[in-house]
């Protein structure tokens, strides 16, 4: 019992360093990707080529003078910035990132918790999200931050629903909730190639999750100056900043998970090659093209965002679960 409960610290404590590892250096990694699609070269003198540029971030935002809104509602506008992490944090605890390794002769499997309702869980969790933003925008006492956070209320409610929808083939093809089943049955052939449409209904609905471009609409600075995050300066800001990448990892590791065939080798002759590293490197493809695409595509009108959603991907998402079931239905035999 004893060995079982040091096992699960310490899996904690590897996959909160890991996740902040990844957050640190995923900032490094925008101000680098988009410094090349512009046509320079982003960070360079913290470090060998930018390397040690996190860290500076961070020292200077801890230093940075904190100015906190005279009229703000104190308590709610702390605690926004103090929970934009949460959801991440959270929902790292049942994403598998391999089989299992043996050390000391022990039996340790990669993943902090499988739970028949992962996926059930992750929705519930990444809901979460939308509490910071809604938080920061109302405490603040001031409409710039009012209507960041009214958009994002209505952004979350209409592309979650889209997420949602987005899995169901996943789960319909499996039969299971379970991240560590959907993996397994992807052992043969990943699940992107019987849910394309579902793949790509995924990563648009999880990018306006994220407040990304071109789906960055609650803080829009050629309106809202900084929308949600207006009046938030020092580490307060920098939390909202690391809340967005953290959630960025977790995207891409569910999508891996989901449809990328999680730690299995793409190719069976690469089989060799441990689990947990084609997770990672698979992880890293999906977050560079979060990247990509936000210094790629102009933002989107508010009216426009919206009814892309409605009349697009909604539409989108049911035909592909009726479609689905249809096909399972006759492969069974029941047409």
């Amino acid at each position: 019992m004893l060995a079982a409960i040091v096992i699960a610290v310490i899996k904690m404590l590897v996959l909160f360093a890991v996740l902040m590892l990844f957050v640190a250096y995923g900032t490094l990694a925008e101000r680098k990707v988009s410094g090349h699609i512009q046509d320079r070269l982003g960070p360079l003198y913290c470090g060998s080529h930018g390397f040690l540029q996190p860290f500076a971030d961070g020292l200077k935002l801890f230093f940075k003078e904190d100015i906190v809104a005279r009229e703000s509602d104190k308590f709610l506008y702390f605690l926004a910035p103090m929970i934009a992490v949460v959801p991440a944090i959270l929902a790292i605890g049942v994403i598998p990132f391999g089989e299992s390794i043996t050390l000391f002769g022990r039996k340790i499997y990669l993943v902090m918790t499988d739970i028949n309702v992962a996926l059930l869980y992750l929705l519930a969790v990444s809901s979460f999200s939308v509490y910071t933003i809604v938080f920061g925008g109302w405490s603040a006492n001031s409409k710039y931050p009012l209507l960041g956070g009214l958009r994002s209320a209505a952004q979350f409610i209409s592309y979650e629903l889209i997420l949602g929808l987005s899995i169901m083939g996943v789960i319909m093809i499996v039969g299971s909730f379970s991240l560590v089943d959907i993996v397994h049955y992807q052992k043969g052939m990943w699940m992107v190639v019987y849910q394309p449409l579902a793949f790509i209904i995924y990563m648009v609905a999880a990018t306006a999750e994220l407040n990304r471009l071109p789906f960055d609409l609650p803080e829009a600075e050629s309106e809202l100056v900084g929308g949600y995050h207006t009046e938030y300066s020092s580490m307060k800001f920098a939390m909202f900043f690391l809340g967005e990448y953290a959630n960025m990892v977790i995207t891409s590791a569910v999508a891996v998970c989901l449809f990328l065939g999680g730690w299995y080798s793409p190719v069976p002759f690469l089989s060799w090659v441990p689990g947990p590293i084609w997770f990672v490197v698979k992880l890293v493809a999906v977050f560079f093209f979060l990247l990509w695409l936000r210094w790629t595509y102009p933002r989107f009108r508010y009216d426009q965002l919206m009814g892309f959603s409605w009349k697009y991907l909604l539409p989108l998402a049911l035909v592909n679960i009726l479609a689905t079931g249809g096909v399972m239905i006759f492969l069974q035999g029941g047409i």
